[in-house]
C-alpha cells in the first residue's frame, strides 16, 4: 500500500515537470496515443529511444509497474525497426523481475493524410527463458486536419513454462481520438479491449477500458500519457495509466 500511496504523488509530480520542460524546445515526432499506435512514414536513418512506464491497479490491494525501453530505426520510408532492451516489472510485494525482451516491425502501407484510409501492419516477437509470444497489429488511421482517429485488431500468441507447452491467445483492439488543440498539445481519449483464450479454447471474460489521453510535445522531446479505467468487471486492472517519454537523435 505504501508504494501505490507514494506512486500517487510522484507520477503526477513527474508529469508536470516534464510537461513544463518540454515547452523550452519547439518540434517533436508524432506520439499522440499511449495504447495505440498510429500510421505514420518514416525518416530513413532516423533514431528514436522510448521509455514506457505502465502503473496496474486493483482494489484489492494489486500494484504493478511494467516498464519498456526501445530504441527505434527508420529503415526506410515505409518501415520502421524497433529493439526493446529489456521489458521489466515491479510488483507489490515481489519486487523487480525480468520479463523479455523484443523487436517489431512495422511497414506502412498507405497514409493517412492523403489517402481515404491510412494503414499499417505491425509484427513483434517476445522472448526470454521459457517464453515466446507472438503479436501482430493492423493499423487503421485517419486525419481530419487537426483531428486524428485510430483503430488497432490485435492478435497474440503466446507460449510458456520449459518445454513452451502452456498456451494461450489474445485477441484485442484498441481505438482513439485526438486533438491537436497546439503544435505543442494534443488531448484525446483511448479505447482497450481484450480476451484471452487458454489453450486456445473457450475464450475468457472481455476487458473494456477507457479513459482521456494527453500529449505533450517540443524539439525532439515528447510525453504522451493515458489513464484508463476498467467498464467491466473481469479479474483485470480496475485502473492502469501508461507514459511514453521519447526523444529523436
Amino acid at each position: 500500500m505504501k508504494h501505490i500511496l507514494s506512486s500517487r504523488i510522484f507520477l503526477p509530480a513527474l508529469l508536470g515537470w516534464a510537461a513544463t520542460s518540454l515547452f523550452s524546445v519547439s518540434h517533436a515526432d508524432e506520439r499522440r496515443f499511449a495504447y495505440s499506435y498510429e500510421v505514420l512514414t518514416y525518416i530513413p536513418g532516423s533514431v528514436e529511444l522510448e521509455s514506457w512506464m505502465t502503473w496496474k491497479d486493483r482494489d484489492n490491494g494489486f500494484g504493478r509497474f511494467d516498464f519498456r525501453h526501445e530504441l527505434e530505426l527508420g529503415v526506410t520510408e515505409k518501415f520502421r525497426l524497433g529493439l526493446y532492451f529489456a521489458d521489466w516489472r515491479y510488483q507489490e510485494g515481489q519486487g523487480e523481475s525480468f520479463h523479455d525482451f523484443a523487436v517489431e516491425g512495422i511497414y506502412n502501407l498507405s497514409n493517412a493524410n492523403t489517402d481515404w484510409i491510412g494503414a499499417s501492419v505491425y509484427g513483434e516477437v517476445k522472448f526470454a527463458k521459457d517464453f515466446l509470444e507472438l503479436e501482430g497489429k493492423l493499423l487503421l488511421q485517419k486525419n481530419f486536419g487537426p483531428l486524428a482517429i485510430v483503430y488497432n485488431a490485435i492478435i497474440e500468441a503466446e507460449w510458456e513454462d520449459p518445454d513452451l507447452v502452456t498456451t494461450k491467445g489474445v485477441v484485442g483492439q484498441t481505438g482513439g481520438i485526438s486533438y491537436m488543440f497546439s503544435p505543442h498539445f494534443t488531448g484525446g481519449f483511448e479505447l482497450l479491449s481484450e480476451t484471452e483464450f487458454p489453450g486456445w479454447g473457450a475464450s475468457g471474460d472481455t476487458s473494456l477500458f477507457f479513459g482521456p489521453n494527453v500529449s505533450f510535445r517540443g524539439g525532439k522531446h515528447y510525453l504522451t500519457a493515458a489513464a484508463l479505467w476498467e467498464m467491466t468487471e473481469t479479474g483485470e486492472p480496475d485502473f492502469q495509466i501508461r507514459t511514453i517519454w521519447g526523444i529523436d537523435f
